[in-house]
């Protein structure tokens, strides 16, 4: 399994006021707030050659189902509408997981993957 590089300027913000050691899991959940609703344009910043599929294709991510407790933020890669990246609140602090889906809504036999935050 791989993880692509993307990179998305106007979404940057969610984040880049988000200092991990100074933000709780809730105010991070709650920083979407202004952001949801809108799309954001992508790309691909890996060089790597598995990644070649992504490199010609537009990528959007759209943060929608914005919650307390969850955010989901479908990916659209060209015509592809397969992922979605699930951030949701843990008693510990946060899960991002990977929902990659078939045209007909059934479950890729690679979905679900991620991992939670962890206090270090």
């Amino acid at each position: 399994m791989f993880i692509r590089r993307l990179s998305f300027i106007g979404a940057s913000a969610v984040l880049a006021s988000c200092q991990p050691d100074l933000v709780t899991a809730d105010q991070f959940l709650a920083s979407f707030t202004d952001f949801c609703g809108k799309a954001y344009a992508g790309k691909l910043v890996s060089n790597d050659a598995v990644d070649a599929s992504f490199a010609e294709a537009d990528i959007v991510m759209h943060i929608r189902d914005c919650s307390g407790q969850e955010v989901r933020i479908p990916l659209h890669v060209g015509e592809n509408r397969s992922r979605t990246w699930i951030i949701s609140r843990t008693d510990t602090g946060l899960r991002l997981k990977h929902d990659h889906r078939h045209e007909d809504g059934e479950a890729d036999a690679v979905t679900m993957y991620g991992g939670d935050s962890r206090a270090d």
